[in-house]
């Protein structure tokens, strides 16, 4: 039998590079599922994504999954991408199970733990808010611990760059008043001893699924790491949240920061998606 990606829609081309186009997978012509394609919006057009595979029910179990995956990616081959990143929830077993033996790894993972009653902080912990004078250098810190992060992913330093400074200007445009954005900084013993970066993402359309708050940076000072001031920052977070009227909050940490998902394992959050890189050969 002989499965192949046949067209479906025009192929639609942006202004920066990008590409899309739809397909039906099929089987000696015979419709059996279905593949959307695309370049990345973020992360430019030499990196492919898978943004939907479906099977039918009647098809599964057949290996017509794992030969529309590898069409795919001779598609994006043709593409010129030289990368493919894919999104699968944690709860698709089969389809993580595919990825692994396809050769994906894992980029990094989205987190969400559901909120009740605000934790209280350890003795001698205190919060407060960021404010102008802290922010040039903690922005500085944090715009290159992001590139950096973004290198270990695969992307070039070039890439890596430019992502972060496109990121960051989306973000925090306007600084600590940055509509929805709440920065704080952690004091133990009178010393600032780490920082907070949270966003509360009421309104927003996946603001259910990823979480109505969102972490997007925990940092302890390296000489004050080991003395449970992450954890203690991670809690100040659920308070922000609860104040700020969310009932989930959730966050995003990069494949190989195994301290960070420990952290965030040990208070109750679980993985509700995978974001998984290939290097296309």
């Amino acid at each position: 039998m002989t499965t192949t990606l046949r067209p479906t829609t025009p192929e639609r081309h942006t202004d920066d590079g990008g590409r899309a186009r739809s397909y039906e997978v099929c089987v000696n012509g015979r419709p059996v599922g279905s593949v959307r394609l695309t370049t990345d919006a973020r992360l430019g057009p030499t990196v492919g994504r898978i943004e939907h595979l479906h099977i039918d029910a009647a098809d599964r179990h057949r290996g017509r999954g794992t030969v529309a995956a590898l069409a795919a990616e001779e598609v994006l081959r043709r593409w010129n991408c030289t990368r493919l990143v894919v999104g699968v929830p944690a709860r698709a077993a089969t389809a993580l199970g595919l990825a692994a033996a396809l050769g994906y790894r894992e980029r990094g993972r989205d987190m969400i733990k559901p909120l009740t009653d605000p934790p209280g902080l350890p003795p001698g912990s205190a919060v407060r808010a960021m404010v102008e004078a802290d922010y040039p250098a903690w922005h500085a810190r944090r715009r290159a611990e992001y590139a950096r992060s973004l290198l270990d992913s695969g992307l070039t330093r070039d890439e890596a760059e430019a992502k972060a400074e496109s990121d960051y200007a989306t973000l925090l445009p306007h600084g600590p008043a940055t509509p929805g954005t709440v920065l704080r900084v952690l004091a133990h013993d009178g010393t600032d001893v780490g920082t907070l970066w949270l966003a509360l993402r009421a309104g927003e359309p996946d603001a259910e699924e990823r979480g109505e708050a969102f972490v997007f940076s925990v940092e302890v000072a390296e000489e004050h790491r080991g003395h449970g001031h992450g954890r203690t920052l991670m809690l100040a977070a659920e308070r922000d949240s609860l104040d700020a009227g969310a009932h989930s909050l959730g966050l995003h940490v990069f494949g190989g920061n195994t301290p960070a998902l420990r952290l965030y394992e040990s208070l109750g959050y679980e993985p509700v998606e995978y974001r998984l890189i290939k290097q296309l050969l």
